[in-house]
């Protein structure tokens, strides 16, 4: 069932699991672009879209300022930042938010494969008004 609270709770729950199984298969310890490889064929294999490290731009009020990769772009609505770091800081949270509003997106996900176990968190575009 799909919680309201939660917009694309049913996609997000499929790439989570892609990321545990990941992360049960080869662990931690890993730079990133492993994690990234491993999960692009998790996902594939679960029969997700993706498009992977898509260069996106950056605006600041209608001015295109420079252009950021976003980890993965999931069936063209859930952006996915991924961490292979000891800890989620709130610094990591903060970018995936941020990448969220400069992409206009409304939902993500930050996966970090980095610890003994996976750590993942919903991120949603806020609500705040944009100056």
């Amino acid at each position: 069932m799909i919680n309201p609270a939660y917009p694309e709770s049913e996609l997000t729950g499929k790439i989570i699991g892609c990321a545990m199984e990941v992360h049960r298969v080869i662990g931690n310890g890993f730079q990133e672009v492993i994690y990234q490889r491993a999960l692009a064929i998790e996902m594939a294999s679960q029969g997700l879209g993706f498009v992977r490290e898509q260069e996106m731009a950056i605006f600041y009020k209608g001015t295109q300022i420079g252009t950021r990769r976003v980890d993965f772009f999931v069936e063209g609505k859930v952006m996915l930042e991924l961490k292979a770091v000891i800890q989620l800081e709130d610094v990591h949270l903060a970018q995936a938010i941020n990448y969220l509003e400069a992409y206009g997106i409304g939902v993500g996900l930050l996966i970090n494969f980095g610890s003994k176990s996976l750590q993942f968190k919903r991120v949603m575009k806020s609500l705040r008004p944009k100056l």
